[in-house]
């Protein structure tokens, strides 16, 4: 795949629908959710329909959510089972800049998929880093094929900046809008393994030769609490707010959904409150 990075924005251009886009293009029939949130949709997997959204043009950073790309370019990449060294500057990242961490320890050696896990459960950036660094190779080389990615899968409203969202070289260089994360998680969950990993509750890594153990929890806490949730992955930054892409399967239904900066952005968990607002009112209309 050629790379091809797309030119950040300039932070005055967010809050601004994209030109040509459809903002709250929506059905008429019934009346909306009750949801604060800044950016949002909704969509009924199985028709493609459209079911609910709130400035759908409006690019607006994502937080972690981000990591779904990374994953994507890793999985895209394969060789999962190869060996990456966990090193001293995974740890000073995250240490340095209090990033979202696995716990993961310098001299411990964990497969790529096992990375996968420690990145996508507790939203560890220092697996970020790593599988950016081998599988770039470098993180500069790695975030180009994130938005070489993006642009092959029809997020054209879409820039990464970082390999873990985190806000480098601000909070605005790394953006999306919620049509373009919809496309991102049609396609990271059409792969087996991704919806496999994003669909636990926990995951727990046994010490061996290579490795200490390790326990990771879920960030995204609709996983079993939620009837029928099956992923997808949370985002948290101080300008993203809080934030989460989320699909859930009831019966023959199954809805994917975003939500944005929701309210109040002093509670960590109001965009699962969000989401789950969204999920009742989307199953309860058939």
């Amino acid at each position: 795949m050629a790379l091809a990075c797309v030119a950040p924005v300039a932070a005055s251009a967010f809050d601004v629908p994209i030109a040509g886009a459809a903002v709250d293009a929506l059905p008429a029939r019934g009346t909306g959710p009750a949801v604060s949130v800044k950016g949002a949709e909704l969509v009924d997997v199985g028709s493609g329909a459209r079911l609910w959204g709130k400035d759908l043009g409006i690019r607006r950073p994502m937080g972690s959510i981000t990591k779904v790309m990374t994953a994507l370019v890793v999985l895209d990449a394969g060789n999962l089972n190869q060996k990456i060294k966990v090193t001293k500057a995974a740890i000073r990242y995250v240490e340095r800049d209090g990033a979202s961490s696995a716990g993961l320890i310098a001299g411990d050696v964990l497969t790529a998929r096992q990375l996968l896990e420690a990145m996508l459960i507790p939203s560890g950036c220092d697996a970020a880093y790593l599988l950016a660094t081998v599988y770039g190779p470098g993180r500069t080389a790695f975030v180009a094929k994130m938005n070489a990615m993006a642009m092959a899968i029809g997020m054209i409203s879409t820039h990464f900046s970082s390999f873990d969202g985190m806000p480098y070289p601000s909070e605005y260089s790394t953006y999306s809008t919620p049509g373009d994360l919809i496309r991102l998680g049609e396609q990271a969950m059409s792969i087996p393994l991704f919806r496999q990993i994003v669909a636990q509750r926990g995951y727990r890594l046994r010490a061996s030769t290579d490795h200490h153990a390790y326990l990771w929890y879920q960030t995204n806490q609709l996983i079993g609490s939620y009837r029928g949730a099956i992923g997808i992955k949370t985002g948290d930054t101080k300008v993203a707010g809080n934030c989460l892409l989320f699909e859930a399967r009831r019966g023959a239904q199954t809805l994917l959904g975003v939500v944005l900066h929701a309210s109040p952005t002093s509670n960590p968990s109001s965009a699962i409150a969000a989401a789950a607002r969204l999920l009742n009112w989307g199953f309860g209309r058939t």
